[in-house]
């Protein structure tokens, strides 16, 4: 009985009725209810919050096939809504517990009790959990540009690959811009390193507000962007293009003593079956800009595959 009420599991003992029989030291420690409140009780008018049709379900089993059931905290985070308080695991609200439910048989091989043992696992929970988001968090910054919060130019180039195989299976129309902030050597200059960081956020930021959230933005590099406009037309992604270089045309960025005002230009190209690889996407695009530019900046072109400079 010594080593029943001071081992380090939950151990409790119940009669054919769900009456507790047997309640050690680890549950009166958890639960606050010592032997004297809950013995001769019924488990389930203590715990009201116990899942009773699964408990019963899962005691029929034992008692009927007469083998040891096991529930993983992956399967059910806990039992008994124990409070945890271990400073080490204390990220966790409640105890993470794995369960054990037997069978007691008599000495006439009769079961008439099953024990249910309680494991504590909320140390072992908290550290996966923790590893969990930080492997997420290591997803996110993997695929992320640290100044603008878009998507970097590796991943955002997977996206660029995954659309255009996704158009040579499907046909759907989808439209590429590629732009760039005009003259920001100039700010650079100008205003500083850190006024052209204010102005490439800034960018970003007016971007996410003009797309639509199945539309793909990225960083590109320095100040290009380009943006994959899905299930879209050129002729659409103009009147797209229109109101991103609108927006970004009214914005104006105040950065310490400074108030900055500038421009984009945006090149537009349409994926077509002319084009028989990716880069010939981005080479049309990259053309549509670079006649934006020459025709004066701050402008939206559209650019065809069968075209020339």
């Amino acid at each position: 009985m010594d080593v029943l009420q001071n081992i380090d599991i939950g151990l409790l003992v119940l009669d054919e009725d769900f009456n507790i029989q047997l309640w050690n030291r680890f549950m009166q420690n958890h639960s606050a209810l010592s032997p004297t409140d809950v013995l001769g009780k019924q488990l389930f008018d203590l715990f009201p919050e116990l899942p009773e049709a699964w408990f019963r379900r899962k005691v029929q089993s034992v008692m009927v096939l007469r083998n040891t059931a096991f529930t993983t905290w992956e399967q059910r985070p806990y039992l008994f809504p124990f409070h945890n308080y271990r400073p080490v695991s204390g990220v966790t609200e409640y105890m993470y517990q794995n369960s054990t439910i037997m069978p007691l048989t008599d000495t006439t091989g009769n079961i008439k009790n099953i024990c249910v043992m309680i494991y504590d696992v909320t140390e072992v929970v908290a550290n996966r959990l923790q590893l969990q988001q930080a492997n997420q968090e290591l997803y996110v910054i993997s695929r992320t540009d640290g100044l603008t919060g878009l998507f970097n130019r590796k991943h955002w180039e997977e996206a660029l690959n995954s659309e255009f195989r996704r158009f040579v299976r499907y046909n759907h129309p989808c439209t590429l811009l590629m732009f760039d902030i005009d003259h920001f050597k100039r700010v650079n200059d100008t205003y500083g390193h850190p006024a052209g960081d204010e102005v490439i956020r800034q960018t970003a930021s007016v971007l996410k507000q003009s797309i639509r959230e199945i539309d793909i933005a990225g960083r590109y590099g320095g100040e290009e962007f380009g943006v994959i406009l899905i299930d879209t037309d050129a002729e659409g992604a103009f009147v797209v293009a229109e109101r991103i270089r609108a927006a970004m045309e009214k914005n104006t960025i105040y950065h310490e003593s400074h108030v900055i005002n500038y421009t984009i230009s945006i090149g537009i190209a349409e994926l077509d079956a002319a084009m028989t690889e990716p880069t010939m996407w981005v080479d049309s695009a990259d053309r549509g800009l670079y006649r934006a530019k020459r025709a004066g900046r701050n402008r939206s072109v559209v650019f065809s595959s069968g075209e020339r400079d």
